[in-house]
């Protein structure tokens, strides 16, 4: 009935003007299984495909696919290698925050490129690098704490057994620069044209 919103942060709404038409467009859902927007792009009209390599979050896709009736493409793979797609092949690509999982968020960027059609849409969400400055949980005394430095590369500042550990504790994060982040996009050939900040009420 047209009430609808989706996010790619934790709290703003994604603006309904920054979508292009849904009804017969090619929409890639990249790193963003779990069931939670595709469905409603494709209750829009939207041809949906979605790129993930969670097969937990593959499954609730296809469990909610399945339980209400729509059509959708599940392709499991890595987003740090060449998309299984060819060349504009997508209208729109819809990537919530996931690339902090991603070593070089630039190749990224330039696969986004290559297989967005010309005049195609991307819309991206990224935690802001000075996140990664501080610990998790405040100290008794209430005060947050820097305990980081930046950039965050777990890959080239840990040993094999702590890589190990962090790997047993969750996916291993890697921070990103704005450089990396917006200029990364800028020097793949995309175009900026609409920007918000969000924040994430879990953090300091």
């Amino acid at each position: 009935h047209g009430d609808w919103r989706v996010v790619l942060t934790p709290l703003v709404p994604v603006p309904r003007d920054w979508f292009l038409p849904f009804r017969g467009a090619r929409l890639l859902g990249l790193a963003s299984a779990g069931g939670q927007q595709m469905p409603i792009f494709a209750a829009l009209g939207a041809s949906v495909t979605v790129f993930d390599l969670s097969e937990n979050q593959l499954a609730s896709e296809r469990l909610v696919a399945e339980r209400e009736g729509y059509d959708i493409t599940i392709v499991q793979g890595d987003m740090t290698q060449p998309f299984p797609f060819a060349d504009g092949s997508f209208d729109m690509i819809f990537h919530p925050v996931s690339n902090c999982f991603v070593r070089d968020v630039e190749h990224l960027w330039r696969e986004c490129y290559r297989v967005l059609r010309p005049g195609g849409v991307v819309m991206a969400g990224f935690c802001n690098p000075y996140n990664y400055l501080f610990e998790d949980s405040l100290s008794p005394e209430g005060d947050v704490r820097v305990t980081g430095r930046l950039p965050v590369d777990p890959v080239a500042d840990c040993s094999t057994d702590e890589l190990v550990a962090l790997a047993q504790h969750g996916a291993i994060e890697f921070s990103h620069s704005l450089e990396t982040q917006i200029g990364g996009q800028l020097k793949a050939g995309l175009c900026l044209t609409h920007l918000y900040e969000d924040f994430d009420p879990r953090g300091p």
